[in-house]
C-alpha cells in the first residue's frame, strides 16, 4: 500500500459504555465510583409526564442519593436552557450530572458540565476544541434508540438570537459512563420510533460515505446501516418487541460512536433549515433529506453507495456499480414507506415559495459540505430542495 494512502486516523468514545436491558438499577454504582454527591438530574418533561423518570428515582432513593432535578429541556434546546442548568448546578451545590432522555436532554447535560468547570456562556465554546477543561462527572441515559448523543464529543444547541443551530465539539463533552437500557425505549410511539430510528441511519450513511470516514467509522457504520435496516420496521410495528428495542439501541450507539469518528455531511446541513423554521423533529428532517442528498452524492462514492444497498438488504450482484449504488437510495425509500415517513417537503406544510429560504438556511451550514462525498454550491443545494419538495 502507497505511504500516501496510509492516513492517520482518530477514535473518539465515552470513558464506559453499559449496554443492557433494565441497566438502569446500576445508576447508584456508577455514581458512586464517578465520585458521589449530590446529583442534578437533566430531563425534559416529556419524559417526567411518560414516568420514565420514576425508576432512576427509585433507584437514586435505595441508596439514599441526593438529587436535584432540572427538567427545563426544551427540543432543538436553546443555549439559554444550558446556561440556567449550570447556573442551578452551582446554586444547589452539585457534584455531578445525569442526563436522561432524547438528544436534547444529553446534549444540555453536556453543555452544563462543560460550564460549571469553564465558565461563561455555552455559545462561547461554539466550534471545534475550544473548550479549556474538562467538565464535571458526566452520566448519559438515551431513552430514544436515535441521536447517539452518549457515544460523542458533540453537542448541538440552538441560537435563537441568528436562528441556526450551532454545534460544539470537543473531547470533554465525552460522557463518563454511558448507561444503555433499551427498555427505556419500549414506551416510544411509532411516530417517535420512526424519527430517532431514521436519525441513528442518517449518521450511519453520511459517515459512511464522508470524506473524513475512518477505519473505526466503516466498521461502525456498516454494522448500524445493516441492523437499522433489519429491526427499524419491526420496532416500529410492534414497539414491545424486545429484541427489535435492543437491536436499534445497538445501532444507534454505534452510529453515534461511528460520526464521532467520522463526521455528517449534507444531509445534516440541509436538514437543518426544516427543523429551524418548521420546528421538525430533527430526525425527520434527516429522513427528509436522506434520499434527495443520497441521490446528488451517488457519483462521488459509489462504491460505499453500492455496499450500502448490500447491507440494507438489496442484492446487487449482476449490477453495475452505478446502478448498484442507485439501489441504496430505493432501499432508503423502501424502508421510509414501511415506516410509513414520507420524505417530501410539501407533505410539511412548506410552501414551494419558501424554498429560496431553505436554500439560505443550508448554506448557512456549508461547513458539513467539506467531507461531503460531492461538491455543492448554491445552484445544488437549490436543485436537491426541489427534489425533495
Amino acid at each position: 500500500m502507497p505511504m500516501k494512502d496510509l492516513k492517520t486516523h482518530t477514535f473518539y468514545s465515552p470513558n464506559k459504555i453499559i449496554l443492557g436491558m433494565n441497566t438502569i438499577s446500576i445508576v447508584p454504582e456508577e455514581i458512586q465510583k464517578l465520585g458521589g454527591g449530590r446529583l442534578l438530574l437533566v430531563t425534559d418533561p416529556g419524559i417526567v409526564q411518560a414516568g420514565l423518570i420514576l425508576p432512576v428515582e427509585e433507584s437514586l432513593k435505595t441508596k439514599n442519593l441526593d438529587y436535584v432535578l432540572y427538567d427545563a429541556v426544551e427540543p432543538e434546546p436553546p443555549a439559554r436552557v444550558i446556561d440556567r442548568g449550570a447556573e442551578i448546578f452551582r446554586s444547589e451545590r452539585c457534584s455531578i450530572i445525569l442526563g436522561l432522555g432524547g438528544g436534547s436532554s444529553l446534549d444540555v447535560a453536556k453543555g452544563i458540565s462543560l460550564l460549571v468547570t469553564n465558565g461563561g456562556k455555552i455559545l462561547d465554546y461554539c466550534g471545534i476544541d475550544r473548550v479549556p477543561q474538562k467538565g464535571a462527572p458526566l452520566m448519559l441515559m438515551p431513552t430514544t434508540a436515535g441521536t447517539g448523543s452518549e457515544a460523542t464529543r458533540v453537542l448541538v444547541l440552538t441560537d435563537e438570537e441568528q436562528n441556526i443551530k450551532n454545534v460544539v465539539f470537543t473531547p470533554h463533552a465525552l460522557a463518563d459512563t454511558a448507561i444503555v437500557d433499551p427498555a427505556l425505549t419500549l414506551s416510544m410511539s411509532p411516530n417517535v420510533t420512526a424519527d430517532t430510528g431514521m436519525d441513528a441511519m442518517v449518521h450511519a450513511v453520511e459517515t459512511y460515505v464522508s470524506m473524513n470516514a475512518t477505519v473505526f467509522s466503516d466498521v461502525l457504520a456498516e454494522r448500524a446501516i445493516e441492523l437499522i435496516a433489519r429491526y427499524l420496521p419491526v420496532a416500529w410495528a410492534k414497539g414491545a418487541n424486545a429484541e427489535a428495542r435492543y437491536q436499534m439501541s445497538v445501532a444507534a450507539t454505534i452510529a453515534g460512536l461511528a460520526f464521532g469518528s467520522g463526521g455528517l455531511g449534507a444531509v445534516h446541513a440541509l436538514a437543518y433549515p426544516l427543523g429551524t423554521e418548521y420546528h421538525i423533529t430533527h430526525g425527520r428532517t434527516n429522513a427528509i433529506m436522506l434520499p434527495h442528498v443520497m441521490q446528488y452524492n451517488l457519483s462521488g462514492r459509489p462504491a460505499r453507495y453500492a455496499r450500502i444497498a448490500q447491507l440494507a438488504g438489496q442484492d446487487i450482484e449482476g449490477y453495475s456499480l452505478i446502478e448498484a449504488a442507485a439501489m441504496a437510495v430505493a432501499a432508503i425509500k423502501e424502508l421510509l414507506d414501511a415506516i410509513n415517513v414520507s420524505y417530501h417537503i410539501a407533505d410539511y406544510s412548506v410552501a414551494k415559495e419558501d424554498l429560496p429560504k431553505l436554500v439560505a438556511g443550508g448554506m448557512k451550514q456549508a461547513r458539513l459540505f467539506e467531507p461531503n462525498p460531492r461538491d455543492l454550491g448554491e445552484k445544488d443545494v437549490k436543485s436537491i430542495y426541489e427534489a425533495a419538495f
